[in-house]
């Protein structure tokens, strides 16, 4: 089985009920925002515009897609890349490329010119759609684009150096093509988040797609009566991997694109929506926004929702029991994973146990987990080392990148490149990244660790801990401190408050300013360590 023939069976069995909502709460001058599709869309006050799917359109789009690939001179394995902001085209484009037998290649929204030059030669991608918001960048690279990569168009307003998505692909049969594809079949290349440099290529195979799937609704228990609320980037392998639970079990899901607080509980209460997987400063903004005042919870219809989730970056404890206080009926759960781990779930910590909030979790279904220390030795005990994941999901490789595939991948397991550490219940623990540990004087420090105990201090809103150059000690701790709206706070508050943690740990550095995340929540830390590094220097300069 693969992962369209969940599509082909919606179709067949759910034909006319709706499977993708897209809400669109206003574009970013601030106007309601419509696709010009009038018999698609639902004026609703407060909701904004309402678009939507059934099964069966779905399944049909997706065959247009395929049938014009395929016409166009498509072949099995060909790459098409996918540059689109989250939209109700945006998994029908994918299903299809997957039905003609090609491998699809999501790019990431914020991609500026050259990164999205050097990903497209990087996978060999064949064609090209992109959406409104990249034709300024696209048009910066067409020239060597079109050496080797077709473009096609999603919107209005074709430009002149594209083909149109949408003349083109309503010309073609909706019926499938039939063509043959086992879970052996390559699949997809995602992309690494490029925190070293440009993204590593990955690729995965159908098998991938088709155990994440399984992964989430076992994970879940993902029904045909649950609606999930998706509000991430669907490029990333996180939002569509857990959208993969509403595929398996025939049941709807929401696509809102926009993440304020008001947004967010509008489209849970007005679609009913019951499994919602936030990021961190999302779930942050909510509980701030309730405490505030400015979130009413009577104003809602909540009571179906069941589950609130979060993956991408570690999850700190006080967070979620602030989110028991005022909504004690919810099941949690985090879910850790990679793109080479076809996202998240190859460690999650489990409905059942919310008792142990602060985990990572146990090995996910179908998954095996193991800690090794710098020589390769299994550690068995609860010091930190390199943790690894083996199983169904894991990457074929990196594409065109042996050296750093042989890195990474040895008898099946996947070195993650995160430090973790198991407790004597077997439940893992995320310390670190192994390249962000921050060795001040000798001693090894932890940035996640000293963030978690940041975070507790009730004025901060966000924060990220880097290492900054230092003559004597190598490196110390640098922390980037966000301040919640409406709230003052000094150096020496910060200073008094970390007294609280071991002398060695406590930042030497205090820095008030906006933490950057990326679409996926997770700290753009390369960023602050570019930004920060050249200004202590600079004060260290000054200061001899």
């Amino acid at each position: 089985m693969t992962i369209i023939d969940l599509l082909e069976k919606n179709s067949d069995l759910y034909g006319s009920e709706e499977a993708l909502v897209e809400i669109n709460p206003e574009k970013e001058d601030g106007k309601k925002f419509t696709w010009k599709e009038s018999e698609l869309i639902e004026n609703t006050e407060s909701i904004g515009y309402r678009r939507s799917l059934t099964w069966d359109v779905f399944n049909e789009k997706a065959n247009r897609m395929a049938n014009m690939l395929l016409s166009k001179g498509a072949k099995k394995g060909d790459k098409v890349g996918i540059l689109l902001m989250n939209c109700l085209e945006w998994l029908p484009i994918y299903f299809g490329i997957l039905k003609a037998g090609c491998i699809a290649v999501p790019l990431n929204f914020r991609y500026s010119s050259d990164e999205i030059l050097y990903c497209s030669q990087l996978a060999d991608i064949d064609l090209l759609l992109f959406g409104p918001t990249f034709i300024t960048r696209i048009d910066d690279i067409v020239d060597q684009l079109e050496k080797s990569t077709a473009l096609m168009y999603v919107g209005d307003n074709c430009p002149e150096f594209a083909e149109s998505y949408r003349d083109l692909a309503s010309n073609y049969s909706s019926k499938d093509p039939n063509i043959e594809l086992t879970e052996d079949d390559y699949a997809a290349i995602y992309f690494s988040s490029g925190t070293t440099g440009f993204p590593k290529a990955i690729l995965h195979k159908h098998r991938s797609l088709i155990h994440s799937a399984r992964v989430e609704q076992n994970h879940h228990s993902t029904s045909r009566e649950d609606t999930f609320l998706c509000i991430p980037p669907l490029y990333h392998t996180g939002a569509k991997m857990h959208w993969f639970g509403s595929l398996i079990s025939g049941s709807k899901a929401v696509l809102l694109t926009g993440t304020k607080s008001q947004y967010i509980f509008d489209a849970v209460s007005k679609e009913h929506c019951t499994i919602v997987w936030l990021l961190v400063p999302w779930a942050q903004d909510i509980l701030d926004s309730i405490e505030s005042g400015a979130i009413k919870l009577e104003d809602y219809e909540l009571s179906q929702w069941r589950l609130m989730h979060i993956g991408a970056q570690p999850v700190p404890p006080s967070l979620i029991k602030r989110w028991k206080e005022y909504f004690p009926n919810h099941d949690y759960d985090t879910n850790y994973g990679l793109s080479e781990s076809i996202g998240p779930g190859c460690v999650h910590l489990g409905v059942e146990n919310v008792h142990k909030v602060g985990a990572i979790g146990i090995p996910g279904y179908g998954w095996e987990c193991k800690i090794v220390d710098e020589n390769d030795e299994l550690i068995t005990d609860d010091r930190p080392g390199e943790l690894c994941v083996k199983g169904p999901g894991v990457m074929e490789c990196y594409y065109k990148d042996k050296k750093a595939t042989e890195a990474v991948l040895k008898d099946g397991w996947l070195y993650t490149g995160d430090v973790a550490k198991r407790d004597e219940d077997g439940f893992y623990f995320l310390v670190d990244r192994i390249k962000d540990v921050i060795v001040s004087g000798g001693e090894n420090l932890y940035p996640v660790q000293i963030e978690d105990f940041l975070r507790r201090y009730d004025k901060i809103k966000d924060v990220a801990v880097i290492g900054l150059p230092d003559k004597r000690l190598g490196e110390i701790a640098g922390a980037i401190i966000s301040i919640k709206d409406g709230y003052e706070c000094t150096e020496d508050e910060i200073n008094e408050f970390c007294l609280g943690l071991p002398r060695y740990k406590r930042p030497r550095k205090i820095i008030f300013a906006d933490v950057p995340r990326n679409p996926t929540g997770k700290i753009e830390k390369p960023k602050l360590r570019e930004k920060y590094s050249i200004l202590n220097l600079v004060e260290h300069e000054n200061s001899d």
